[in-house]
């Protein structure tokens, strides 16, 4: 077997450094990376141990754990060691004479912050009160090469947080406190679903047409079939086809793609939830979302109340949430009851006058939206179903039988931003194909066409809802960004850009 091939880069002197001893470990017959450590514990379980020993008036039990050098601090013949793990941090008393004759000196001192290492011994704590394991057995398992950065106990440079996420995660408690609490959100959601007798499915992610949503799309070519493809924009269509098919409650969490801006609330690949019941209808996908959130609320974060990042203020997530109607929102934001009657040039005169920059080219409904989303939403703070908005902004809603100019829809808003969009679903083919052949215009063929032949075989009603993962993470977290709740976020490609410029050496 071949030696493994040595780094050549040597722009760092520590990692120089570290690549001598690497090589000096492996001539003396040492493995620096060791296949395995038998972990007993965590540093959380560790801790546990001890309490409950303690409380028992036990004996403390030897403890195995593992992990990175974070901190060391050695003191002639002992040192101080902390090390992390998944739980957290947890200290390592060491001395000399614990270990085997030669070891301390020649070996554990010359350990590096980075580098990880397995210990066992009994628990102790120390005259601070810090709950410590004395070291009776160490090994290395696995030597590292580059330095931890600078500024390890709080990396700050925001694009090497993005771009080296797991540096990020090296130094940051609040980002793994972050990313943990995503994923017991998302455990939270699959737990609400299936007691309410939902099956988790998975749909495909190509797609030959790009529907379910407006957005454009981000395209591939599949060289077997010499066809294009497009990387989905929504899973609803899909979704629907199993409701044909008698999945009479389903739900997904997906990733899917729009090909369009970065901002602090936008990035290009982002992970959605979509849910469809039947025999319901939007007014049971409000009872479910409400209940939903609530839930995650209460079991993740604890409480039923969330601060508002950059604002003096706290969600309230708990008791009843408010609900408005699309247009009377409208009505209200400018104070005209006859606004829906008016042509689009006094429609946009009267924006004008309020201060509110509206593309003249834009349709009548969109001018209308305009309004919604520039001066409405941002000032929706707590939870707000808003309801029955216009037909033309969700072609596969339900036509309202009140108001044929309004659909049966929810916009769930939150935080100044719209959270879940819900609605009952049109299961009526003929009137479906009539709205997106409108929709598609002369582009024919982007119309599904074998959607509108699944839907013609019946779909019974439903209610759908659709919820992105990442902007639900961004309030019950406090995120001031989306970047901050995806493990690896897009970005704009860096190249030719040496070792040393992205590690701070």
């Amino acid at each position: 077997m071949s030696k493994p091939k040595q780094p050549t880069d040597n722009s760092s002197d520590q990692f120089a450094v570290r690549n001598e001893k690497l090589a000096k470990l492996r001539s003396e017959g040492l493995d620096p990376f060791r296949n395995n450590w038998e972990q007993t514990h965590t540093s959380k379980s560790a801790v546990a141990q001890f309490d409950e020993a303690l409380a028992e008036d036990e004996p403390q039990a030897r403890v195995s754990v593992a992990g990175r050098i974070v901190t060391f601090r050695v003191m002639g013949k002992a040192s101080f060691v902390k090390i992390l793990d998944r739980d957290g941090i947890i200290q390592l008393y060491v001395t000399r004479d614990a270990l085997p004759e030669g070891i301390y000196n020649t070996y554990f001192k010359k350990l590096d912050l980075g580098d990880f290492i397995g210990v066992a011994g009994p628990l102790f704590k120390t005259s601070t009160g810090e709950i410590t394991v004395r070291v009776e057995d160490y090994a290395l398992v696995t030597k590292t090469l580059r330095p931890l950065p600078e500024k390890f106990h709080g990396l700050t440079d925001s694009d090497q947080i993005y771009r080296q996420r797991y540096l990020d995660l090296i130094s940051n408690t609040e980002s793994r406190d972050r990313f943990r609490t995503r994923s017991q959100i998302l455990r939270s959601i699959r737990e609400f679903f299936w007691e309410r007798d939902f099956e988790e499915v998975e749909t495909p992610v190509l797609h030959n047409i790009a529907g379910g949503a407006a957005a454009r799309p981000f395209e591939t070519h599949f060289n077997a079939l010499d066809c294009p493809f497009f990387l989905r924009i929504a899973l609803e269509l899909h979704l629907k086809r199993l409701m044909v098919g008698g999945c009479d409650r389903v739900f997904e969490i997906g990733r899917v793609f729009r090909n369009e801006g970065l901002s602090r609330r936008h990035n290009p690949e982002f992970t959605l939830l979509e849910a469809y019941q039947a025999y319901s209808d939007f007014e049971g996908m409000m009872e479910l979302v409400k209940s939903m959130i609530q839930r995650i609320t209460r079991e993740v974060i604890g409480k039923d109340e969330i601060p508002v990042f950059g604002r003096d203020e706290v969600i309230q997530l708990g008791g009843d949430w408010r609900v408005a109607k699309y247009k009377d929102l409208i009505f209200d934001a400018t104070q005209r009851s006859d606004w829906f009657e008016l042509p689009k040039a006094e429609k946009l005169k009267i924006t004008d006058a309020m201060g509110i920059e509206v593309n003249p080219t834009l349709e009548d409904y969109e001018v209308t939206n305009d309004v919604f989303e520039k001066r409405i939403e941002p000032n929706l703070i707590q939870p707000t179903f808003v309801t029955h908005v216009l037909k033309e902004l969700v072609p596969l809603a339900k036509i309202n039988a009140e108001d044929p100019d309004t659909v049966d829809v929810f916009e769930f808003c939150m935080n100044g931003q719209e959270i879940a969009p819900a609605y009952s679903e049109q299961n009526d083919p003929l009137i479906q194909r009539k709205i997106l052949e409108e929709q598609v215009g002369e582009e024919i063929q982007n119309l599904d066409e074998d959607f509108l032949t699944a839907l013609e075989h019946g779909m019974p009603p439903a209610g759908g809802m659709g919820m992105g993962i990442d902007r639900l993470v961004i309030l019950l977290t406090s995120a001031s960004n989306i970047r901050d709740t995806i493990l690896f976020p897009t970005l704009k490609p860096v190249v030719n850009r040496s070792p040393s410029e992205t590690t701070g050496e």
